[in-house]
């Protein structure tokens, strides 16, 4: 005997990202700003100029990749609980994609998920974490492994928010930049090469390139089944990286930019990339003062670390490797050898 409960229904999940001064808007509910105190000190007055709602709160947690944990998600839920939200209620996500990450996953379990909306501030929130709603936090097995893909009802980039910027961080999210341009688009990449992204009009620009390469490929597979594994590259590198310095040493673009010359190695030895290539990218990653070294302690343990790796299987490790500029392949198949002979060039 079988019940079958049908739930083929297309639900739209679709919203707008807009790039450009944030507009005046009103929320007729209530409405918690999820923040940072280096973030709310420098910007938080701006916001309240533009954001009015029927209930305004502040959730301020701490700074930096390391408080990304269960902790923080309970502060944001604990307040969430005492101001009695409700699913009628919003989150919104202000600061970088520490903050994105953790406040769209907590909106996507309180109450069996409520609505949110990004307002990233740094540059690699706006290119990357804060467009096509994958939310989470991180724990001692690695990062990002605990989460789930809630999207944003909108996405609010205001190049205002660079202004403030530290050169590091402006380094971060020009990785991944690179990164989309690396995967997906030869000509953007040829535009980074020449480009200089200090100047506002040209910046502009090539965020409006990175988001909407990124959206397209969203847009194709949204939960991640395929082809939007390969926005993962240089991560499967990078992720163990950060977990063996304790989220402490690099900032997350800038573990992936370490991440992607190991990718690029890789390729190189597996002849999907010539030598030439991989060297144009590690330029363009220094061009912005990236890392593009580190010193692997244990090539064996590095390894195993990538079997945690949420694109990989009990026995098999995907890589996402360049096809060459402006093509990407997500493989199962490099040998054992060939990546242990990358990580010992490290």
């Amino acid at each position: 005997m079988q019940v079958n409960i049908p739930l083929k229904k297309v639900i739209d999940n679709s919203y707008d990202i807009t790039i450009d001064t944030i507009p005046e808007v009103h929320f007729d509910t209530k409405v918690a700003i999820v923040t940072n105190p280096k973030v709310a000190g420098l910007h938080l007055s701006y916001l309240l100029s533009k954001i009015t709602a029927k209930e305004l709160y502040i959730i301020t947690v701490p700074d930096g990749e390391e408080y990304k944990n269960q902790k923080s998600i309970d502060t944001i839920l604990e307040s969430l609980f005492n101001h009695r939200f409700n699913r009628k209620s919003m989150l919104i996500a202000f600061g970088g994609g520490v903050i994105g990450d953790m406040t769209g996953y907590a909106s996507s379990i309180y109450q069996r998920g409520i609505d949110f909306i990004q307002i990233p501030t740094t540059l690699l929130s706006q290119v990357d974490a804060s467009v096509g709603g994958k939310t989470g936090m991180n724990n001692s097995y690695g990062k990002n492994l605990i989460g789930a893909f809630h999207q944003p009802r909108a996405v609010y980039i205001d190049p205002y928010f660079l202004t403030t910027l530290p050169s590091r961080e402006f380094g971060a999210g020009v990785a991944e930049i690179v990164k989309m341009a690396v995967t997906f688009n030869k000509d953007f990449f040829e535009f980074l090469e020449s480009a200089d992204l200090s100047n506002p009009a040209i910046l502009q620009d090539a965020i409006k390139q990175a988001v909407q390469t990124k959206a397209n490929v969203v847009a194709l597979d949204e939960k991640e089944h395929g082809i939007r594994a390969a926005l993962n590259y240089g991560h499967t590198f990078g992720h163990v990286i950060e977990n063996e310095t304790s989220y402490k040493k690099y900032l997350h673009g800038e573990a992936v930019a370490i991440g992607m010359v190991m990718a690029n190695s890789t390729s190189v030895k597996m002849d999907l990339m010539s030598a030439d290539e991989a060297n144009r990218v590690k330029l363009l990653l220094q061009k912005y003062n990236l890392p593009v070294s580190y010193e692997i302690e244990s090539t064996e343990g590095f390894y195993e670390a990538f079997y945690l790796d949420k694109k990989s299987s009990d026995t098999k490790i995907t890589f996402i490797l360049p096809f060459g500029i402006g093509d990407v392949r997500i493989t199962d198949e490099c040998e054992k050898e060939i990546i242990l002979d990358v990580l010992g060039e490290f």
